[in-house]
């Protein structure tokens, strides 16, 4: 067993290696910028929005939140008539992106101690690199990767965009893994 003060330093630098990583993807490369499309006529929904103070959060459209209250005609006649709607909405001014970096930064450390937490108890130091790589890279997918298929299954994402999250995931993992490696107590 190896212990997580043992592997502070693979923790600290797959995170900071993850993070330069997803800037450039984001960045950079241009496969997510078609993961949000456009709102015809933009300018009036927004300013509609603004006109009913509607406070940050998250919003279904039509709304029920019983089984009793989606079996009522109004329910589901709405449902009938569509469009449904699942809104993340966002007020006030440039919110900036400082807090949701570091936020993202603390997350990919997060990743990475229960990375190290798993194979510090299924490794032993001195495993070779190609042990560690492969252990590390199937829990990091994990975390990185497969938590994007619930919105497509139950939010309408599209498949298209979780499949690009995948394979960011994939990027990650592998480079967590190959830090891992690196960095394995031997």
């Amino acid at each position: 067993m190896v212990s997580l003060a043992s592997l502070w330093l693979p923790i600290v630098v797959s995170a900071v290696i993850v993070f330069l990583a997803s800037w450039i993807v984001h960045m950079f490369l241009p496969h997510h910028r078609s993961d949000f499309a456009k709102l015809p006529q933009e300018d009036a929904v927004l300013e509609a929005l603004r006109a009913w103070d509607i406070p940050t959060g998250q919003y279904l459209a039509p709304y029920a939140n019983t089984p009793a209250q989606m079996k009522l005609p109004e329910y589901v006649e709405k449902r009938k008539r569509g469009p449904a709607l699942f809104l993340t909405l966002v007020t006030g001014s440039d919110p900036g992106m400082g807090k949701a970096l570091l936020q993202w930064f603390v997350y990919l450390l997060v990743i990475s101690l229960f990375a190290a937490h798993l194979a510090g108890d299924a490794i032993p130091a001195g495993a070779p690199y190609p042990a560690v790589f492969n252990f590390v890279a199937v829990a990091a997918f994990m975390a990185y990767a497969l938590g994007h298929a619930h919105q497509s299954i139950w939010y309408r994402q599209a498949w298209s965009t979780t499949g690009k999250y995948f394979i960011d995931g994939l990027i990650y993992s592998l480079l967590t893994a190959g830090v891992f490696g690196w960095l394995w107590p031997r």
